[in-house]
């Protein structure tokens, strides 16, 4: 990073730069988790460029740009280039399991437990993850683009605000799963009090205490390394 007087200047890697160019749908047709693992993975030479096929084959143009390789043709194990569509839940059969809103990466689905959910499809970026966890199968993905696929049929305005939508849901999942650890890490540590608290009045009794401390101790051992920084 280099510092003006008068403004800061961001040098992006390679990955950065590979992850511009994508169309943010989250899909994982790519075969990785996300658009920016995928981004990853290109830029160390792991995957080619030829795996998105919402981007389609403009797509892999933008990304042999970036990354000076050639042209090629979508990769069919990572599907065809389509027209985009948007999810869509027959409401009269939805059953409020709330599954659909844990798989979209983009928040596109509003609703709650044992309630009806709906789409907002100005938001679904058509990722179709929704559709296979839902158990009585009310989702459908309907085309909206007509004939246009690919970039034809997604703006980089689209694309930026997917990707928004999609880092502000990772932060939300991992402070929540973070502040869930902390509640269990506390309860773990009130059981011990408690448990060495308690009266032993015969060998017994001091085995069995004994016994559930140590439980208590290995679950919290294992808290401690789960919160301990990744050694990548």
């Amino acid at each position: 990073m280099a510092f003006c007087a008068d403004r800061i200047t961001v040098t992006k890697t390679l990955a950065d730069l590979i992850e511009d160019v994508l169309p943010q749908t989250q899909c994982t047709k790519c075969g990785y988790a996300a658009c920016r693992p995928y981004a990853e993975a290109i830029a160390i030479g792991a995957a080619d460029i030829n795996q998105c096929p919402p981007g389609g084959i403009e797509g892999v143009r933008r990304l042999a740009a970036v990354t000076g390789r050639a042209v090629i043709p979508i990769n069919p194990v990572n599907g065809i280039e389509r027209p985009r569509p948007v999810a869509y839940i027959d409401e009269e059969l939805c059953i409020g399991c709330t599954l659909c809103i844990q798989a979209c990466p983009v928040d596109a689905i509003v609703g709650a437990a044992k309630q009806m959910h709906t789409v907002v499809p100005s938001l679904c970026t058509g990722c179709d993850l929704c559709v296979a966890p839902c158990p009585v199968d009310c989702i459908v993905m309907y085309p909206v683009t007509e004939d246009l696929t690919g970039w034809d049929a997604w703006s980089q305005q689209q694309a930026d605000a997917a990707r928004a939508r999609h880092d502000l849901r990772s932060a939300r999942l991992l402070r929540e799963r973070d502040e869930n650890d902390a509640r269990l890490a506390a309860k773990a540590v009130a059981k011990m009090r408690d448990v060495t608290a308690e009266a032993t009045n015969t060998p017994e009794q001091l085995a069995e205490k004994e016994r559930k401390r140590a439980i208590i101790a290995a679950a919290i051992e294992r808290a401690r390394l789960k919160a301990l920084p990744s050694a990548e």
